[in-house]
């Protein structure tokens, strides 16, 4: 099950929404969604969590290319959003990373669970990508929110609960608690 909010940065303070991604099929239209929350072309902060398996934070500011950042790319790679977080980082074509998707026959669904019968593990994943497979770690820009309070080395030992540490260190606990 994903958990997914924009947190949009104002003049008093942070505003948060909860946000539904069916219609999210690349990191443009995140990133578009995420410029629709926006006040003023001013900063906006996407989560996206499944079930404590990975975290992805997406920065985008004003017109700005969107900044990506992923706690475990091989466990997001599993995931029909975190696939494709993971595939825009590395740089995948579309079609190359759905024909790698198909051949492991992950379901896709919302929730980014597998069939029962599908017991695809991280080697059989690295073994269908080759060499450009995820890491089985983070991935991407560990220092998107340096600037607002999250240093790297923060970022990058977050595991368990980390939307809601990034959100103490934003000083928008309640605003996003509200939206969970």
């Amino acid at each position: 099950m994903y958990f997914a909010a924009l947190l949009a940065r104002t003049e008093d303070g942070w505003e948060a929404s909860d946000t539904e991604l069916d219609d999210v099929e690349t990191l443009t239209d995140l990133a578009d969604l995420a410029r629709e929350a926006a006040v003023d072309d001013d900063t906006v902060v996407a989560f996206i969590e499944q079930e404590d398996a990975w975290f992805g934070v997406i920065r985008v500011d004003g017109e700005d290319d969107p900044r990506v950042f992923l706690s475990n790319a091989a466990a997001a790679a599993k995931s029909s959003y975190g696939a494709m977080l993971t595939d825009e980082l590395l740089g995948r074509e579309e079609d190359d990373a759905a024909d790698d998707l198909d051949s492991l026959d992950l379901d896709g669904t919302e929730d980014g669970e597998p069939d029962p019968d599908d017991n695809v593990d991280d080697d059989t994943l690295e073994a269908v990508n080759g060499s450009d497979g995820p890491p089985r770690g983070p991935l991407g820009d560990a220092t998107l929110l340096a600037d607002l309070g999250v240093s790297e080395q923060e970022l990058l030992a977050l595991d368990t609960d980390a939307l809601g540490t990034i959100a103490d260190s934003l000083g928008c606990t309640e605003v996003l608690e509200a939206v969970r």
